[in-house]
């Protein structure tokens, strides 16, 4: 099976784009809304592709899988309101002040600023998930 990397980015909705397909593109108001609206896109883009004659792109010639990869602006946008600015902060040793930032697009992380903002959500989700109740 296929992985195809699905582009999802915030800029007062999500929208997703994929390189393969381009002019394939989908927005909404919700993570899980353009994650639909994608699928729906790129299935009716494929058939159309093929209505006209055209050649699939080698990776949807067979069995595929989409994986959606946020961007900093909208994994911030999608974790905000269950992990605040501070406890991020505290676990990337990036500053709110420079995360506010990211998150309202005024500056764009380099990759290793995207990683560690990556991991930081990935420790809290470990320390929470630790936590025996």
């Amino acid at each position: 099976m296929v992985q195809v990397n699905v582009l999802v980015t915030w800029a007062d909705n999500y929208g997703a784009c994929c390189d393969l397909v381009p002019g394939c593109v989908a927005t909404h108001a919700t993570l899980e809304g353009v994650k639909e609206s994608f699928r729906t896109a790129l299935a009716m883009h494929l058939k159309g592709m093929q209505e006209d004659g055209e050649n699939l792109p080698e990776a949807f010639r067979g069995d595929y899988q989409l994986c959606f990869n946020l961007n900093t602006r909208a994994l911030l946008h999608a974790t905000e309101g269950i992990i605040t600015r501070s406890a991020l902060s505290k676990f990337t040793g990036i500053n709110e002040r420079q995360l506010g930032h990211y998150a309202t697009g005024r500056s764009n992380p380099r990759p290793a600023q995207q990683d560690k903002i990556v991991r930081g959500i990935h420790s809290i989700c470990q320390a929470l998930s630790s936590i025996a109740l």
